[in-house]
């Protein structure tokens, strides 16, 4: 397939009138969906900006790749434009960008689409290339030049393939020959040298950075006379991937990837892990250090290689701390969820029959104290543990949120055993790493284990539990005994949390407070539940009702979307009104926590409770008062969806 067969004339922009970022994306997709060639542009902006949030497509040189796979794509495009002046698309060099690429790959794109997408990638490492383009004048222009440019490739790439086989019938070793290749999924580089370094190339859609990752790392080696393998990790999932024996005989390992990759394997190796970008723009440099060892030794068990160094990329304190409290709250919500809807279930049930009937006491067996719930805190506790020391973390972890529920230090002493585990077991990797390699493989099985199990236990036992056994007591006393104006002020700060970044690290707070609360206070009232609830039902309902009454302020796309957010609504999806959020912060966010706040301050001032954890309307009936609840909720949703109504302007006036 041509790369023009998806590169059409009728959607290439010749002089992109945008000025900023946002203004350039909005372009391009308006001419996609002009073209017909996606089906919602809401969602397909969502997606963009979600690539966006992991790193900039922005990717130097010139060039902007902004690309998303998403359902909303009808067939397989992307959107050539060119700005003249250029414009600040945050970029990883920091320089202006007048090349752009808008891929729009649909979910079940084909495999002779994604290896056409690869091919584009590829040829964008070309800086003469991106010249010839910018001097271009007619959509004709640009598909002559890309037509050339894949002709030229094919016939080189032909010639190559010529030329190994018979090189190959001419020589008894083919291992020889096949270093001084640069076809896929052979060694690239000087043949005499013995130089070797292996590369992992990776990005979260796979259809971009991937392979021009792969490129620019071959055509370095190249010039360095270096060998060099590399392996993709794109949209066709792992390709041309490394042998154990290429893995072993490498100098180093490079690791260029945005996502999770295999990493097992280069246990004991020098391995660096950078950002995809890295690859494309920093090859030198990760070659120069791969060949040299330059590089932190890789520990498959419990390994968190760091790049140490002035030129190490840095993780922040606070991000660190948010990342790991994430896999832990991740793993545990399929058990709040499950347990917490059959919980409320056997609420129901007990209302009309009573509790000792069977179904009642199995329903609250499986999910209540004795079944899920018990297990929430030791799975957070574990998990936490696990994202910071890895699987000899888990355990120990795991250990310290069972004691800590079982001596009534609750949420709050989980939360401590579980970075206590996997600092413990960072701490011990390095004590135990003068012994000798001959003990290597009892590390994992029992070193790690027992002295782990002993130090979180003990600190728990003696530390940990008395502390914030009172300090769990004292707080949910507190929180029992508030009078009803402080309840009202801390609904409306939960409520009001719940819209603030819709699903992030706010939100993810304040739910996590009130799930704490509620496994923790010994009952299962959910007064602090019935606020973080409402507040997280208001956002998606709002802008169901803004884009069903105030039609003419909304696109017929978002209209459509719109109507989806009843349901997501209703069912206590938050994250429904993301799209919207991201085309319009100031106005929807601004406009969701007014509205949330209110809905979290009326549950209190009504003193409402919901007994379950998740469940939204469906789960209303078992509120104490459950047409107050709605009231709230309903109340909060108005009072958002006329803000925003009013405030929003017309599609035509946006600017």
């Amino acid at each position: 397939m041509r790369i023009t067969d998806l590169m059409i004339q009728e959607t290439m922009i010749m002089d992109l009138q945008a000025t900023t970022k946002d203004e350039a994306i909005d372009e391009l997709i308006a001419s996609l969906n002009r073209s017909g060639r996606i089906n919602d542009p809401v969602l397909f902006k969502e997606m963009i900006y979600k690539r966006e949030a992991e790193s900039s497509t922005g990717i130097g040189g010139g060039i902007a790749m902004p690309h998303a796979k998403t359902t909303a794509v009808n067939e397989p495009t992307v959107v050539f434009a060119k700005s003249r002046k250029g414009l600040d698309f945050e970029a990883l060099d920091d320089q202006p960008a007048h090349v752009f690429f808008m891929i729009a790959a649909p979910e079940g794109a084909g495999n002779t689409h994604l290896r056409t997408l690869a091919a584009l990638s590829r040829l964008l490492i070309d800086s003469d290339f991106i010249s010839q383009l910018m001097s271009t004048d007619t959509p004709a222009e640009v598909s002559a030049l890309f037509d050339a440019k894949q002709a030229e490739a094919a016939e080189k790439e032909a010639a190559k393939e010529k030329a190994k086989a018979e090189k190959a019938a001419n020589t008894a070793s083919a291992s020889t020959t096949s270093q001084q290749q640069n076809t896929s999924g052979v060694i690239v580089g000087n043949a005499n040298s013995e130089d070797f370094v292996v590369a992992v190339t990776a990005c979260p859609t796979g259809i971009a950075h991937t392979f021009m990752a792969e490129d620019a790392l071959k055509k370095k080696a190249q010039e360095m006379g270096i060998n060099i393998r590399v392996e993709t990790n794109g949209s066709e999932g792992a390709q041309n991937v490394l042998t154990a024996d290429e893995i072993a005989r490498a100098k180093g390992v490079i690791v260029a990837a945005d996502k999770n990759v295999e990493m097992a394997r280069f246990d004991g190796k020098p391995v660096l892990q950078r950002p995809v970008s890295d690859g494309i723009r920093k090859s030198e440099e990760l070659i120069r250090k791969a060949v040299n060892g330059d590089a932190p030794i890789y520990h498959s068990q419990g390994g968190n290689a760091k790049e140490e160094g002035a030129s190490a990329g840095k993780i922040s304190v606070g991000s660190k701390i948010y990342k790991d409290l994430m896999n832990g709250i991740s793993h545990m919500l399929p058990f709040v969820v499950g347990g917490g809807i059959l919980l409320a279930i056997s609420f129901l049930f007990e209302q009309i029959a009573s509790p000792e009937n069977p179904i009642v006491q199995l329903l609250q067996t499986i999910g209540g104290g004795t079944g899920a719930f018990h297990f929430l805190i030791p799975v957070l506790a574990g998990f936490i543990a696990m994202s910071i020391g890895d699987r000899p973390a888990l355990m120990p972890g795991m250990v310290g949120g069972l004691m800590a529920v079982n001596s009534n230090a609750g949420f709050l002493g989980g939360l401590a055993a579980g970075f206590l585990a996997g600092y413990v077991v960072i701490g011990l990797r390095k004590l135990f790493k003068g012994l000798p390699k001959a003990i290597d493989g009892l590390k994992p099985i029992l070193l790690y284990p027992v002295f782990g199990l002993l130090i979180v236990g003990a600190i728990s036992f003696y530390v940990f539990d008395p502390i914030f056994g009172s300090l769990n007591t004292w707080l949910v006393d507190a929180l029992g005994n508030l009078g009803t104006g402080n309840a009202v002020l801390l609904g409306l700060l939960l409520g009001g949390m719940m819209s603030i970044d819709m699903g992030g690290p706010f939100n993810k707070a304040a739910y996590t407070f009130a799930i704490g609360v509620f496994t923790s206070s010994g009952n299962t009232d959910g007064a602090w539940m019935a606020a973080v609830m409402a507040g997280g039902m208001v956002p998606p309902l709002a802008i169901a009702l803004a884009t069903t009454f105030f039609k003419s302020k909304f696109t017929e796309q978002e209209r459509k979307s719109g109507l989806t957010n009843y349901v997501l609504g209703f069912s206590f999806i938050t994250e429904g009104a993301i799209p919207f959020a991201a085309a319009d912060p100031l106005r929807v966010l601004t406009s969701c926590i007014l509205g949330s706040a209110v809905a979290g301050g009326l549950t209190q001032l009504w003193s409402i409770n919901v007994p379950a954890p998740h469940g939204g309307i469906f789960v209303a009936a078992l509120a104490n008062h459950a047409l107050l609840f709605l009231l709230a909720v309903a109340i909060g949703s108005v009072i958002s969806g006329l803000i925003l109504g009013l405030w929003k302007k017309s599609p035509t006036l946006v600017k």
